[in-house]
């Protein structure tokens, strides 16, 4: 498999250390072994390393205590750090003693803070790994975006769809189960299942409750674990009242990758039509627009707007400044834009913009509202331009 240049960066500058939190597969280790490759890595995967060290974590200081008589490089790389946490107190007293520069990569730091381990109290910066996001597609394919997802080696297999099915049986339940997060792994199987049909709507929890066989107040606890080892987001309404009765309270969730989702959910694609692909045109759009606001740095929110008599826009940004709709049609019906008008008319935002599969970008001018109308490709370039939000 040939190597894809990642629009993700870090440059540390002397004596500082990072953690690197990414899911599972989204190409964190292939990253930092190409980036930095004369770093000394370990590789708690290896279950001899990580046995070793978590029976005797003192020996990894003195292994690089050692090692700093015998090489001139200071950098180390520990990958899958929430494996081994009692290594922690070790790479504390390592940044604080010597020279040594860390970057701690890791799938979540759940397990750390269930257990009161140290995570070194602001001495490492944190960053992002995202799945491929668009600067990094050579092809830009809709299709085998929504049937692969942009988990690098599933978007790449020919044999796609046994390759999720490992990931979710493998990683999803049985790691997860590993880590001590989810104890009763039949109960959490039947949630993942029921997300199927809550998966970008307004979470109903006792909906799910019902579906899944458990109570309530364990449903929020699982997607609490989904959105801390970073295999989900929860999306919040946008909550500026002006004069309409809005849903205030309710939040959306949307998996991390759009194949994940599309396995779950059942749904192969062979064309782009239909609400299903509507869906998960929108659900690909929120993983672009999360990735972008990690990977260029940038501090807005991404909401939903819904009111009580069901106007709705999908993404409501930077407190109400950019509102889209996204829509897998190509022919745009005036039954469409009710929501960007109606947000439109209380909030006037600087920008509303609906996102679609017209073949050419156009704008609609309608008193004081000015329209976008963007074909996805065209709004995605825009996007990593720092044209949508900046």
């Amino acid at each position: 498999m040939s190597y894809i240049k990642r629009y993700f960066s870090i440059e540390l500058p002397k004596k500082q250390s990072a953690f690197v939190w990414g899911a599972r597969k989204t190409g964190k280790t292939t990253y930092l072994k190409h980036t930095f490759p004369k770093a000394l890595f370990y590789d708690l995967l290896q279950s001899d390393v990580a046995l070793t060290l978590a029976k005797a974590p003192h020996i990894f200081r003195e292994e690089l205590l050692k090692y700093k008589d015998t090489n001139t490089n200071r950098l180390v790389v520990v990958d899958e750090v929430q494996k081994v946490p009692g290594l922690m107190d070790e790479i504390h007293w390592l940044i604080e003693n010597t020279e040594f520069q860390f970057i701690l990569c890791g799938s979540s730091a759940r397990q750390m803070k269930r257990h009161g381990v140290n995570i070194l109290g602001g001495r490492a910066w944190k960053y992002h790994f995202f799945p491929l996001c668009f600067p990094e597609l050579q092809e830009f394919d809709l299709l085998r975006i929504f049937n692969h997802g942009t988990l690098p080696s599933h978007y790449l297999s020919d044999h796609y769809n046994k390759s999720l099915r490992a990931y979710l049986d493998d990683y999803l339940m049985l790691e997860i189960q590993a880590a001590g997060i989810v104890r009763n792994l039949p109960a959490f199987a039947r949630f993942v299942d029921a997300l199927r049909f809550s998966h970008g709507e307004m979470l109903n929890y006792s909906n799910i409750s019902r579906q899944a066989g458990i109570d309530a107040k364990t449903v929020k606890e699982y997607f609490q674990i989904l959105v801390d080892t970073l295999i989900g987001y929860i999306i919040l309404p946008y909550r500026k009242k002006v004069s309409r009765d809005i849903i205030s309270e309710t939040p959306k969730f949307y998996l991390f990758d759009v194949g994940v989702a599309s396995l779950i959910k059942h749904h192969k694609f062979n064309e782009l039509k239909g609400s299903d692909a509507g869906h998960a045109l929108e659900h690909y759009i929120f993983t672009e627009l999360i990735a972008y606001k990690h990977l260029s740095e940038l501090d807005f929110e991404i909401n939903y707007w819904r009111t009580k008599d069901k106007l709705e826009v999908d993404f409501i940004l930077n407190e109400g400044e950019v509102a889209i709709e996204v829509k897998i049609s190509d022919v745009i019906s005036p039954s469409e834009l009710k929501g960007l008008r109606a947000f439109h008319q209380e909030h006037k935002p600087k920008k509303s913009i609906l996102v679609c599969q017209v073949p050419r970008a156009r704008r609609m001018i309608e008193g004081d509202l000015t329209l976008d109308i963007l074909p996805v490709k065209d709004f995605l370039q825009a996007l990593w331009a720092g044209e949508i939000v900046s």
